[in-house]
């Protein structure tokens, strides 16, 4: 049995705000297991590595004893998150949110032991309520209240429409707290306002309050914006073992360290040392564990011998790089080409890179930044010592 101030040492790891240790030890100390929450909208299909930060984190608290409750928002989708939006979400259908709710699960499952977990669904309970029932509901939150919203009031000052179902959101998200009786919530940083209802409601039903666990968001491989599809810097749950492992080995050595701490858990003590090794093989290492969880054991030790290969023969085009997909256009300038990459964190960077010869596009070097080149499909674009990527047009 672990103790309660080893596995508060334990949890704590990574986390960005707790509201309160002193509460989460003390729910520890009583020696049940705990209802974990985390509650997601299967919005989109595919996950990437910045969504496993919670799932990384619940899996610790399953791995701990306590029981992991994943609540799929299949009521909530409808509304859509407001948090961080400068404009109202577009619906989906209810057929598209079960879709994607399918395909989320089997993707959480590659995190979360599928043996150790509530699945549950808020349309159960809010498909059910009546309007009384709503208005009661609504009636727990203030609007001067909701108005205090950073997302909000920067809409209300942009002159930005915010719809009235949009306000209910956050309480709908706290009534789910109640209706699992959760101990803990987990969610990002950007997720507090939303969390604190939850307390608040579980007080008003004489529960006791819920810990509001806050976890950083993830910076892409670009390390500098958070991991997003849109910004092309994100590692795909569901890419092939050689993405997860060529992607990973693109980023910075700084970034690694603080990715060991979200995805894998480790404690500093780990993690220096890690640091009094060789920070190629600590990646190496980072690398093939992400492409193991994700893709399997024998698939992440074939993309390591893959990406090995690559470096000892020097000869990249022979071997499986990551996609660098780029629009239809014929002519790129260089320094567009290299930023395209998400690898170089800025335009005076990848100026740098050119001008001292590190980029190649199939092994010829780029040194003007201004010069205008014509990747063909499959080419190999090379930035700097460790970025290497195969061109897809």
């Amino acid at each position: 049995m672990t103790s309660p101030s080893e596995q508060l040492e334990i949890l704590l790891r990574g986390a960005a705000q707790v509201i309160s240790p002193e509460e989460l030890k003390r729910k520890l100390a009583a020696g049940k297991p705990l209802h974990v929450k985390l509650g997601v909208d299967p919005t989109a299909p595919d996950l990437h590595l910045g969504h496993t930060v919670a799932l990384s984190k619940l899996r610790q608290f399953q791995d701990l004893g306590h029981t992991a409750v994943l609540i799929i928002g299949d009521f909530t989708s409808m509304i859509g998150d407001p948090t961080g939006r400068s404009t109202t979400r577009p619906p989906l259908t209810r057929d598209e949110i079960l879709a994607n709710a399918k395909t989320y699960q089997e993707q959480a499952f590659k995190v979360l032991d599928s043996k150790r977990i509530e699945i549950v669904f808020n349309g159960d309970w809010f498909g059910k309520m009546t309007f009384t029932e709503i208005i009661k509901l609504s009636s727990a939150v203030s609007l001067s209240q909701m108005m205090q919203r950073r997302d909000f009031k920067e809409r209300l000052q942009a002159s930005s429409d915010i719809r009235h179902h949009e306000t209910l959101y956050p309480i709908m998200q706290g009534w789910d707290s109640v209706v699992v009786r959760a101990d803990v919530e987990l969610g990002g940083t950007d997720q507090l306002f939303n969390i604190l209802v939850g307390r608040d409601l579980q007080k008003d039903d004489g529960q006791e309050p819920q810990v509001a666990m806050l976890l950083p968001i993830l910076e892409g491989t670009d390390g500098t914006q958070k991991m997003s599809k849109s910004y092309g810097n994100y590692i795909g749950v569901n890419e092939p073992a050689t993405e997860i492992f060529g992607k990973t080995m693109s980023i910075s050595d700084d970034l690694m360290w603080k990715w060991y701490t979200l995805l894998m858990g480790s404690s500093e003590g780990e993690i220096v040392k890690l640091k009094s090794g060789h920070p190629m093989e600590a990646k190496k290492n980072l690398a093939e564990a992400l492409a193991s969880r994700f893709q399997g054991g024998e698939a992440a030790k074939a993309a390591r011998k893959d990406f090995e290969q690559k470096f000892s023969k020097h000869d990249p085009a022979s071997t499986n790089l990551p996609e660098l997909k780029l629009d239809s256009k014929p002519e790129w300038n260089a320094l567009d080409l290299v930023m395209a990459t998400g690898a170089i964190a800025s335009k005076s960077e990848a100026r740098r890179l050119l001008q001292q010869g590190g980029v190649e596009l199939d092994g010829v070097k780029l040194t003007d930044p201004h010069a205008s080149v014509s990747p063909k499909d499959g080419a190999v674009l090379k930035a700097g010592k460790k970025h290497f990527y195969r061109v897809a047009s």
